[in-house]
């Protein structure tokens, strides 16, 4: 009897041994996108290098910024090392389906979380918030989102605000640019009478530059979130991320971002 409960524990714990082999092989192995990265030992992280304060080539040809300050806060804690990230540059056009692809693993570059992104790639808790602002030439006439009807507003391909603006004005005449700078100096030529995206984006022109000017009204709230592949694939990846936000916004990391690149 004694005999017959021996080798009834071994074929439990045999059982057991293959379950757990079964699982740590196929539920996570192929296709465990967190797992690809610790043995990697590199996270690729797509940046938009056009988008200053969060990303931008300094003037020693180094890529600076909020994202690149927030990326080497996500290496630290996935591998232990700040240093260990790749940067891949991305638009507001593509950074998306980089993602998807996996040709980055995640991104950061102030995308906006909304239910449409949602059903097509998957996101971190929001980081940080933003709200869809108005930037304007000084002497310019607009005072409000209501002035801007029948106006030439620019906007970035790609991005909320591009979505934003023909629901709240549709009788605006929207002029579509790849990049801020493209949109900037298109504002400054005036060839458009504003440009409307994140505040946090367009605070950098009108801080460095008084011939235009941000005004004050925000028509919406905008959480940002770290942008990755959706499936089961990234499962752990997104509970790690998550853990990584919680702890930094514990530390009060983000407002020091904020104030280090001047975002208000």
């Amino acid at each position: 009897m004694k005999k017959l409960g021996f080798i009834l524990v071994l074929a439990i714990i045999a059982a057991a041994a293959v379950y757990i082999s079964f699982f740590s092989k196929d539920e996570f192995a192929e296709g465990d996108l967190y797992r690809e990265i610790v043995n990697r030992g590199i996270i690729k992280v797509g940046v938009n290098t056009d988008s200053k304060p969060f990303a931008f080539v300094d003037p020693n040809g180094m890529l600076v910024g909020y994202d690149i300050d927030l990326a080497k806060y996500i290496a630290q804690y996935l591998l232990k090392d700040p240093d260990r990230v790749e940067f891949v540059p991305v638009n507001p056009s593509n950074r998306l389906i980089k993602a998807s692809t996996g040709e980055v693993d995640i991104v950061i570059s102030t995308v906006t979380i909304t239910p449409q992104r949602q059903e097509i790639i998957s996101f971190s808790i929001p980081y940080d918030y933003a709200g869809q602002a108005i930037l304007v030439r000084s002497d310019s006439q607009i005072k409000s989102l209501a002035d801007l009807a029948e106006q030439s507003v620019g906007v970035i391909f790609g991005t909320t605000a591009e979505h934003n603006i023909k629901n709240f004005v549709p009788t605006a005449n929207i002029i579509g640019f790849r990049s801020y700078a493209d949109a900037y100096e298109a504002l400054k030529k005036k060839q458009i009478n504003a440009i409307t995206s994140d505040d946090t984006i367009l605070n950098r022109f009108a801080y460095d530059d008084k011939s235009v000017k941000l005004l004050p009204k925000r028509y919406s709230r905008e959480p940002y979130g770290i942008a990755f592949k959706k499936g089961n694939s990234t499962i752990r990846l997104k509970e790690n991320l998550d853990y990584a936000i919680m702890d930094l916004k514990q530390k009060n990391v983000i407002p020091r971002l904020r104030k280090r690149w001047g975002i208000l």
